[in-house]
């Protein structure tokens, strides 16, 4: 079940994917640390203990969702895949965890002090980029960050047929059409960056920023 969202081809082959590949990825990700985990103190800095984050796309909740745990956060995890989501839930006790789509997130508006989403968004067609902009910014109280990982380069549709043993998709604008998108919805980018991919040395761009 996909809540809130589109069911299209591109995300089956995604959901799909990582209900095979889980726990090869999730031993890949976590054995391979760099900066992209660092820029989570920036956001950790600017939020009081006890404040609710949501990790859109969380898959295994590591090692994001345990980094907010460790700051004293309240993580909510959301993610299209079921089997991500099974193994969050023997990775981050007691956490939320919701079946969902990003273009249609079943939240209620400003639920969150924050948002945070590593390697989520650039599996979705890039059509539904704006909505999903216009969604984070929706469950994001007025004040709230927003920490995203987001797409580098111009990408169409990018179909790789073995990825971790899988087919994968992906998905993306540039970096200044990302970040005038966020900006067209109501963000403030306070900083962005080009940032290694640990897995593959390919760079994502990273923005943080505020709701206004």
């Amino acid at each position: 079940m996909i809540l809130g969202g589109v069911a299209d081809a591109h995300r089956k082959v995604v959901r799909e994917g990582y209900d095979r590949i889980g726990e090869r990825y999730l031993a890949a990700r976590t054995s391979h640390e760099g900066e992209d985990l660092a820029l989570l103190v920036d956001l950790l800095n600017r939020l009081d203990p006890g404040d609710v984050v949501l990790d859109a796309g969380c898959g295994a909740g590591v090692p994001v969702m345990t980094r907010l745990v460790e700051g004293g956060l309240e993580p909510v995890g959301l993610d299209l895949s079921r089997s991500q989501l099974a193994l969050a839930r023997s990775r981050v006790p007691g956490a939320i965890l919701v079946q969902g789509d990003l273009a249609g997130l079943p939240f209620a508006d400003r639920s969150f002090g924050a948002v945070v989403s590593y390697y989520a968004v650039i599996h979705v067609p890039r059509s539904d980029h704006p909505a999903i902009f216009e969604e984070f910014r929706r469950v994001l109280r007025t004040g709230g960050f927003g920490l995203l990982c987001l797409g580098a380069g111009d990408l169409p549709d990018d179909h790789e047929p073995e990825y971790f043993g899988s087919p994968m998709f992906w998905s993306h604008f540039d970096a200044p059409t990302n970040l005038q998108m966020l900006q067209d919805v109501g963000f403030e980018v306070l900083w962005d960056r080009l940032v290694t991919d640990p897995l593959d040395n390919a760079h994502h761009l990273f923005v943080f920023a505020g709701r206004r």
